[in-house]
């Protein structure tokens, strides 16, 4: 798929939206990227992850891991579509972990699964959970990298797209400026 047909897929999910919003990242932006709306099409987020996929093949992993909660989905079809398992690590206390009987063997190959990384940070968590474990992330596999191409993890980063959203710092922001009503959209709405 095309980086102009992955686009029009988010728009015409309903995926992409205009407005004001917080991100998890605390940064504001006129653009927010809601990866759950892609989901509700099973069909859809299938045939992008398998995109996203194609582009990770021989990288050896054993397991795909996700954060809750917006990574589960991608990691399960990313999983699905290389054909290797997938787990995913719970939030507790702000921090990430294995429940459910998950566990990561000492050497084992895992990627990184997300939905969209701004700055990174659960994704930085979830490396560091899996090097806990003696596991080695071999990269990280993501929906939108809304980062502007300026995150990096020290291994290899795969995105479907890179979409140049602005972000703004809450006391520049032009939006708050004009009085314009911001929204926290994500997992907290």
């Amino acid at each position: 798929m095309t980086d102009q047909e992955i686009i029009k897929t988010f728009q015409d999910v309903g995926a992409l939206l205009d407005g004001h919003f917080v991100l998890r990242s605390k940064l504001h932006s006129d653009k927010f990227f809601q990866a759950a709306l892609l989901f509700k099409y099973p069909d859809i987020a299938e045939k992008l992850c398998r995109t996203l996929a194609e582009r990770m093949k021989g990288l050896g992993a054993e397991t795909v891991i996700s954060p809750a909660v917006g990574g589960i989905l991608v990691g399960q079809e990313l999983a699905r579509a290389l054909k290797i398992q997938a787990i995913f690590a719970d939030k507790e206390n702000d921090e990430l972990v294995l429940k459910r009987g998950f566990t990561i063997r000492k050497g084992e190959k895992i990627i990184v699964a997300e939905d969209v990384v701004t700055k990174g940070g659960r994704v930085q968590q979830t490396i560091d959970l899996v090097r806990s474990f003696g596991g080695d992330p071999v990269a990280v596999g993501i929906i939108t990298d809304r980062s502007g191409g300026t995150v990096g993890f020290g291994i290899p980063l795969f995105s479907l797209i890179k979409l140049n959203l602005p972000t703004y710092q809450p006391e520049e922001c032009p939006l708050c400026k004009q009085g314009i009503p911001v929204v926290r959209p994500g997992s907290k709405s």
